[in-house]
């Protein structure tokens, strides 16, 4: 009897504590964009909102970090996003989770010279070394990722 009861315990505990592992995890996804496609632009947006609203229905915590390098940096650029009023939209919702728009300086400092002048990102987006392998530290830290 004493056996079961400490079989059954023990079985409660471990169930209880994989329960409350589960619900105290937060879930991470890395967006990649590397087209100066609109379309593309918007998918990854609308992805992002997806993810988002689905944890959030849940009571899950959810991080997102959109990394935008080549090409796809014209996403961050502020003279040239088609989707800016939707990113500043996007960062807002989103608050108090966490949402991380990252933008390659490598690609930055390549059209800054192609251009021969600066560049300014949006403000809601970071600078980050490189696009790459700003995906590459995400990825090697357990975060799921999507390239649209």
């Amino acid at each position: 009897m004493f056996r079961r009861l400490a079989t059954a315990v023990l079985l409660s505990i471990t169930l209880t504590a994989s329960t409350l592992a589960a619900d105290g995890k937060t879930h991470r996804i890395a967006i990649q964009v590397d087209q100066n496609d609109p379309q593309v632009m918007n998918m990854v947006l609308n992805n992002a909102t997806h993810v988002i609203e689905y944890f959030r229905d849940k009571n899950e915590d959810v991080d997102v970090e959109i990394v935008a390098y080549g090409p796809g940096l014209h996403m961050l650029r502020s003279d040239s996003s088609p989707v800016q009023d939707r990113i500043k939209r996007l960062k807002d919702m989103v608050f108090p989770g966490k949402i991380q728009f990252s933008a390659c300086n490598n690609t930055k400092q390549g059209m800054e010279k192609a251009e021969g002048h600066s560049i300014s990102i949006v403000p809601e987006a970071t600078v980050v070394p490189s696009g790459v392998v700003r995906l590459m530290e995400l990825q090697e830290a357990g975060w799921s990722y999507v390239r649209p």
